[in-house]
């Protein structure tokens, strides 16, 4: 089986293909394409509260280009999803009509609730060391989704408007930081050792930067990360580091987030597992195929 997932963010769209299948009764992914495509929806959104023609022609031609490859990889199911850009655009309805008129293709707009739960659809809890708690945070263009895991369930999960195209352009709430504070303080409150597990592009930039084999990074690592980029002006991180253009200016304020939620959280140490929200669509696509 193959499936197709789409993800219109706040700073990217990616489209993933993914092939699943079954070995003695246990399920396997394997990654045939990811395609990332930076849009950067909430440069429009979180500064003028809607999304420009401009952007929307260039959404809806890349949504176009994903539809003829998804016809010609001839996949089982697919799902596009749209998020926290989408979900604060005055005209995303008039935006998704578009997208289904022209490029054929049906877009959701989900909450930051469903968004979590799909990001913690990857069956990641099967790796885990059911005797510890685990903090998920999955840091996003427009928002950062964050989930409590313990005892091998979700105990709970919330979603914040403090993402990275927001901190760049200055528009997350002075109050957001503190109810996210207080969110995790409280929620991780006798859980312990408790651990994270951190998704999104950014994390896993961070990660492959430390040229690691396993796929822990300590919280001190990761602060002594997160002094070194900001060392580096923003041309520096392109030229001396090699970052993307639409990397390099988010990335700082990506391990903001994460040394922000740890610290809060006292958590030790990050799990990198690589994954994010079009692979948690996948595993959810594979779960209700595979039920039906």
């Amino acid at each position: 089986m193959i499936f197709a997932a789409v993800d219109i963010g706040s700073n990217a769209m990616r489209l993933l293909f993914c092939r699943a299948y079954d070995v003695n009764g246990k399920p396997h992914f394997s990654k045939e394409e990811l395609i990332r495509l930076p849009i950067r929806l909430g440069e429009d959104v979180f500064l003028n509260g809607r999304i420009s023609e401009r952007k929307a022609d260039k959404l809806v031609t890349a949504m176009r280009g994903f539809r003829e490859l998804i016809k010609v990889y001839e996949v089982d199911d697919y799902r596009a999803v749209a998020t926290s850009a989408m979900r604060d655009a005055s005209n995303s309805a008039e935006v998704i009509a578009r997208i289904k008129k022209e490029a054929d293709l049906e877009v959701e707009i989900i909450d930051g609730k469903l968004e979590a739960q799909l990001v913690f659809s990857n069956h990641i809890a099967e790796v885990l060391n059911p005797k510890h708690s685990y903090l998920y945070i999955d840091v996003g263009g427009g928002s950062t989704e964050l989930t409590l895991y313990s005892n091998q369930k979700v105990i709970s999960s919330k979603s914040f408007n403090i993402g990275t195209v927001r901190m760049l352009l200055d528009k997350v709430e002075k109050g957001e930081w503190e109810l996210m504070r207080d969110w995790v303080k409280k929620t991780t409150f006798g859980y312990s050792p408790i651990h994270a597990i951190g998704s999104g592009g950014n994390i896993n930039k961070i990660f492959k930067m430390t040229k690691k084999d396993n796929k822990n990074l300590s919280y001190q690592k990761l602060k002594s990360i997160n002094d070194m980029l900001n060392s580096y002006t923003y041309e520096e991180r392109v030229e001396v580091l090699g970052l993307k253009p639409d990397r390099a200016d988010v990335i700082v304020h990506a391990s903001k987030i994460f040394i922000t939620i740890m610290k809060t959280a006292e958590i030790e140490d990050v799990f990198v597992p690589q994954i994010g929200l079009s692979d948690g669509i996948i595993h959810e696509m594979y779960d209700r195929f595979k039920k039906k």
